[in-house]
């Protein structure tokens, strides 16, 4: 199982960022997938979540009403769109497979990361 992000960068305050969450050599529909962050100096914190149901989970309260997390309609991606970034928001970002259908939390597979950084 191989988990790849992609769509990180470096964007004003402000502005948007949308991650993907791609897997190797399988789809993702039989997966919940998590998106988790980890800023410099900080543990790694979880952001947010969709089933294999697309119900959506928030493990952040502070990205509510900015970040919303959604698949693709061939089940293959997993997207992290970001909306008014902040500073605080820098961080690499992590897309990982839940142990359950829905979202546990309990991550298995991890992909490798992609660094956003928000400038002021």
């Amino acid at each position: 199982v191989q988990l790849v992000e992609s769509g990180g960068g470096l964007v004003q305050a402000g502005g948007s960022l949308r991650l993907s969450c791609a897997a190797s050599g399988f789809t993702l529909d039989k997966f919940a997938i998590g998106w988790f962050r980890q800023a410099p100096g900080k543990e790694r914190e979880g952001v947010l979540c969709i089933s294999i149901n697309d119900d959506i989970t928030y493990y952040s309260d502070s990205v509510k009403g900015r970040f919303t997390i959604s698949r693709d309609n061939a089940k293959t991606t997993v997207h992290l769109q970001m909306n008014s970034l902040k500073p605080e928001d820098t961080a690499v970002y992590y897309c990982a497979t839940d142990l359950f259908y829905s979202c546990s939390g309990q991550s298995v597979h991890w992909g490798q990361g992609t660094q956003v950084t928000v400038s002021s």
